[in-house]
């Protein structure tokens, strides 16, 4: 009885927030996930859920993250990257590098705090290159405990939300002052085939013309998830979640060059959907006695990447005379995802540079993973 009621609040919950969240601009600025942090932090310390309800949130974890990535990834436009402008190419592959070499500094700089560094460092590289859907995948993949996740996010909201706050005040004077400024978008993007789908709407969601390809898509999600799960058993038991994670990437990636996917109205929604209901469950399993202990080290940790990626990444966009409101928004969508783009280039007045900011956002949500899981194991053999 205790699982079902359990079941029902781990699916059930997401959806109002979801429905809520949609009809409050407060929760909507919140954010789904953080709401569904607060409440299921709320709801596993007040001592409601037992012990023995562990194996059915491990469970729920690796079910619901599987069969979100799919759904985000099918959505993506890939076939974009080559038609980004020079200077935003540059940007992208400038701001990458800086969080590459600025987490594995932090690395050797924080791992006498924690023996197992290397997994922190492959989330962060996850996080800052792609965003939530990463973060989350990558603790799936390299086995990382509820409470360290949930902190180290927690930490990301907090230093990332100062961040966007200094984007949207001060940040393009500052940028001016070291960056050459003067935006000229120079793609050759088709307006077919710009999309706004990471950023949330679930209005009609459950109407026939949203609702059909959405299932379509999710009948897809599951058959990649079995194929994983396949291909996870013939692999060694140490790598099996990260074959699993890596092959439902890939297959999502390749979904996405399917039209049919690609154009689904409500995937990218679905499959948030998916990662409230993976991160309402996380947060209930974590545990509030532990954060003391650990979540300065984390807090630093976190801020440390954020502050010095930012200072190489504008370091290195001098050198190649990359201007200030292209580096901001590659920074905004690497930093803190795609659905920030549209808002920080308001800021700027620069509506432009949103497909561009969109479109590194989607790279960086396909190349996460790989980087992630691949530094991580670099790091831990190497340091």
């Amino acid at each position: 009885m205790i699982s079902i009621l359990l079941i029902l609040f781990y699916f059930i919950a997401p959806a109002l927030i979801i429905h809520f969240a949609g009809k409050y601009l407060l929760l909507r600025k919140a954010g789904t996930v953080l709401i569904a942090y607060v409440i299921g932090l709320i709801v596993g310390n007040i001592g409601i859920i037992p012990d023995s309800a562990y194996q059915l949130q491990d469970s729920l974890l690796s079910i619901t993250m599987p069969l979100a990535l799919p759904l985000l990834l099918m959505t993506l436009q890939l076939g974009n990257w080559q038609n980004l402008a020079r200077k935003t190419f540059f940007a992208l592959v400038t701001g990458v590098s800086a969080v590459i070499l600025v987490v594995v500094i932090s690395h050797i700089i924080f791992a006498s705090f924690n023996p197992l560094q290397w997994k922190i460092s492959g989330m962060l590289i996850g996080v800052y290159t792609g965003g939530t859907p990463n973060l989350a995948s990558i603790k799936t993949a390299l086995g990382v405990d509820s409470n360290t996740y949930i902190l180290l996010h927690s930490s990301d909201l907090v230093v990332s939300a100062v961040y966007l706050v200094f984007l949207m005040t001060i940040g393009k004077r500052v940028f001016h002052r070291f960056l050459p400024f003067g935006y000229h978008y120079a793609g050759s993007f088709k307006s077919e085939e710009t999309v706004f789908s990471n950023l949330e709407d679930y209005s009609d969601f459950f109407k026939k013309h949203n609702l059909v390809p959405t299932m379509l898509a999710f009948g897809v999600s599951i058959i990649i998830l079995l194929i994983a799960a396949g291909v996870s058993l013939i692999s060694p038991e140490n790598l099996q979640l990260v074959a699993a994670i890596l092959i439902i990437t890939t297959f999502g990636i390749a979904a996405s060059f399917v039209p049919e996917l690609r154009r689904g109205p409500k995937n990218f929604e679905a499959g948030m959907y998916f990662i409230v209901v993976f991160s309402l469950v996380v947060a209930s399993m974590a545990d509030f006695s532990k954060f003391s202990a650990e979540a300065l080290p984390l807090f630093l940790n976190v801020t440390f990447v954020i502050i010095f990626a930012l200072l190489l990444h504008v370091a290195l966009a001098r050198i190649f005379k990359i201007d200030s409101d292209t580096v901001i928004i590659t920074s905004t969508a690497l930093i803190c995802s795609p659905p920030f783009v549209p808002l920080i280039a308001g800021s700027l007045n620069n509506r432009q540079i949103i497909v561009s900011g969109l479109t590194v956002g989607l790279v960086g949500y396909a190349i996460g993973n790989y980087l992630g899981i691949m530094i991580a194991y670099m790091l831990r053999f190497w340091f």
